[in-house]
């Protein structure tokens, strides 16, 4: 016979009933029913919303002062120019994320990067690099390089190799 969730039981103990408190001594919710000693929160009328703190600023307006929406999936990406590659890799070399941290233009080999077009390349390089700008693509063929881009994310949304 197949488990249902509606067959599911709390085990023996787990629940209890609710304290009814103000119903006396007896009920053991007498003298102070279960709210402690006088204070706001103890009299007749207690009218206090969720989030009151006794008069400070709350939390949720101070959180209101802080504007615009922080995208928690956005990737930045560290933006290399073809003139700072042109500067430390000679002709023919494979520009790829290990050669760029012992380069010291990256800081870790997965740190997702960019190559933007500011500057000039005059000898060919392979290029390996997850985004190029056309810009900075066309420089690099220009100067008789290729890009090879890693991880890619097709129009579709799904990635490739």
């Amino acid at each position: 016979m197949p488990l249902r969730a509606n067959d599911l039981r709390p085990p023996e103990g787990a629940t209890r009933n609710r304290k009814r408190i103000g119903r006396g001594n007896a009920a053991g919710g007498g003298t102070y029913a279960g709210k402690g000693l006088k204070g706001q929160k103890a009299r007749s009328g207690n009218d206090l919303r969720p989030g009151f703190e006794g008069g400070q600023m709350s939390l949720i307006r101070k959180l209101a002062r802080k504007p615009g929406f922080r995208n928690p999936f956005r990737i930045e990406y560290t933006a290399i120019n073809v003139g700072a590659l042109a500067d430390r890799f000679p002709a023919g070399a494979t520009v790829e994320p290990a050669a760029l941290v012992a380069a010291r233009l990256l800081k870790r080999a997965d740190e997702p990067f960019k190559v933007l077009a500011d500057g000039d390349v005059g000898h060919a390089l392979t290029v390996r690099a997850p985004k190029v700008s056309a810009a900075a693509r066309r420089k690099i063929e220009a100067a008789g390089g290729t890009i090879e881009e890693l991880n890619a994310a097709s129009p579709d949304g799904a990635e490739s190799n």
